[in-house]
């Protein structure tokens, strides 16, 4: 049985980016409570730990002193600092919000205690639901993200002189993780997303495969919008686990956004929870040490379901498929898997194989040559 850690306290879920922001850190509890309600902390196998903050020099090994101070500033309603200098605005994606900086800092000492589990051997997986914020830069705010937690662990990772393979599953480019690491042979970067010609932040193409030391280490799958469980799947099985065990890293961490979900309201994937278990079976039978991250999600019902199967998976555990009674009134479905499959007219489902198919024929021919796989 794989020992797991789950690394939460409520306190990571409490903030509010805007009372119209799609980011809602209330998803945190709902997955909380959801596997509480089954029981997934009771055993010996299964380890809830508290979260810490992130101290500033962590924060410096990926950001910028300056960005750092700023991000305090703002938080404490200081107006010597200009919020749009640093990514920041009140109707944009990142808002200023009362304890921006501690709520910020938690999530990433969240991360970082993970990881430190992972790498001190404590555990063999560890999940940070609160962490997977992959567009942050080390300059500014991006895409509702203020410190780039995935990066951050993968530093501490390579002062421990561990190789790193970083695979992002969220719907959204991980550009963040991936341009702090471009030029850096000492980690790939795998970023399975909706194509950046259709959705934020319009990066992450076949091309972008890194620069000077890292030529080849930086990998991108974009996916056509409305692509399905069957094609994301076979495209996955393509690429990642074999390229994984060629570049043969010490240490597997993954972004595990839920934004690819079929009913998730601002992407335009068509995951349902089943394809998302497989890919989640797909990096446990790895056999990694693993630091496993949250990331998007933005249909609150979904993300607390996923990430439940998510951690089941972890603990090479099968929850009923009934919610339990404690919790069920927050689910509109008693499942906690699908029922349905979703319905994607057929020219979307043909135009998306085919664009998925060429583009991993590019990545084999220009890219995954280059490790030996082709």
């Amino acid at each position: 049985m794989p020992n797991a850690a789950f690394v939460y306290d409520d306190a990571l879920s409490r903030h509010v980016l805007r009372s119209d922001h799609p980011m809602r850190p209330v998803r945190l509890r709902h997955t909380y409570e959801l596997l509480s309600a089954y029981g997934a902390f009771d055993g010996d196998t299964s380890r809830l730990i508290n979260p810490r903050s992130a101290t500033e020099e962590e924060l410096e090994w990926v950001h910028t002193p300056e960005y750092i101070a700023a991000v305090r500033a703002l938080s404490a309603g200081l107006s010597t600092v200009r919020p749009e200098r640093f990514g920041f605005s009140a109707l944009g994606d990142n808002p200023v919000y009362p304890g921006m900086y501690d709520a910020a800092i938690l999530s990433s000492g969240a991360t970082l205690v993970a990881a430190e589990l992972v790498a001190g051997k404590r555990v063999d997986v560890a999940f940070s639901i609160s962490g997977g914020l992959h567009h942050a830069a080390p300059t500014h705010a991006y895409g509702f993200c203020i410190f780039n937690d995935p990066a951050i662990a993968i530093r501490y990772f390579l002062e421990r002189g561990m190789r790193v393979a970083y695979v992002d599953v969220d719907a959204h480019h991980g550009d963040g993780v991936q341009d702090i690491f471009y030029d850096d042979d000492r980690v790939l970067t795998i970023s399975i997303h909706e194509s950046g010609r259709y959705l934020f932040p319009g990066t992450g193409f076949v091309a972008d495969s890194g620069a000077g030391n890292g030529v080849g280490c930086s990998i991108n799958v974009p996916l056509f919008p409305y692509t399905e469980d069957e094609p994301y799947l076979w495209a996955f099985r393509e690429v990642v686990p074999p390229l994984i065990r060629a570049f043969a890293p010490d240490v597997l961490v993954t972004q595990l956004g839920i934004d690819s979900y079929h009913t998730d309201p601002i992407t335009h994937l068509q995951l349902t929870s089943r394809g998302y278990v497989e890919i989640i079976r797909e990096f446990a039978a790895l056999g990694l040490p693993w630091l496993a991250l949250g990331g998007g999600g933005y249909d609150i019902g979904a993300v607390a379901r996923c990430w439940t199967l998510a951690y089941g998976v972890m603990l090479d555990t099968e929850w009923p498929d009934r919610i339990p009674d404690a919790v069920s009134d927050q689910y509109p479905s008693p499942n906690l898997r699908d029922t349905v499959v979703p319905d994607v007219p057929a020219n979307y489902r043909q135009e998306g194989r085919r664009y998925l198919e060429d583009g991993v024929a590019e990545l084999k021919r220009e890219v995954l040559a280059r490790h030996g796989l082709g």
